[in-house]
């Protein structure tokens, strides 16, 4: 999993009452301190800033690179949420997934028989 960098563009994972910011708002990361912390904005549609955060890398995912301005693909979003589960709930993650795989597969099946 890359570290995230300057300008990445991030989804908060947590709610941040304090702030007035839920989880699942973008900001984007506008200072890295040297201890991990990174400084992220948000900003409104009209791109007035609503809060300027320090936040941990466990507190955010990485949706937007900005190193070669292209969002993340899904199965990269899907591991580092996973990442930072516990093990046991990851575990759950990948039982589910396991599911989801299995009744596609099955649906395919049934679509080319003609079910």
């Amino acid at each position: 999993m890359m570290k995230p960098a300057l300008f990445d563009i991030v989804e908060l994972l947590v709610d941040l009452p304090e702030h007035g910011l839920r989880a699942g708002a973008r900001g984007t990361i506008v200072h890295q301190d040297a201890d991990e912390a990174y400084e992220v904005e948000f900003v409104s549609e009209s791109g007035k800033t609503i809060a300027l955060c320090t936040l941990s890398p466990r507190q955010f995912i990485v949706v937007w690179r900005a190193e070669t301005q292209q969002w993340v693909p899904v199965e990269e979003l899907v591991t580092q949420v996973v990442a930072r589960l516990p093990e046991e709930t990851g575990s759950e993650v990948l039982d589910f997934a396991r599911f989801l795989l299995a009744r596609t597969f099955n649906a395919h099946l049934a679509h080319a028989k003609g079910d």
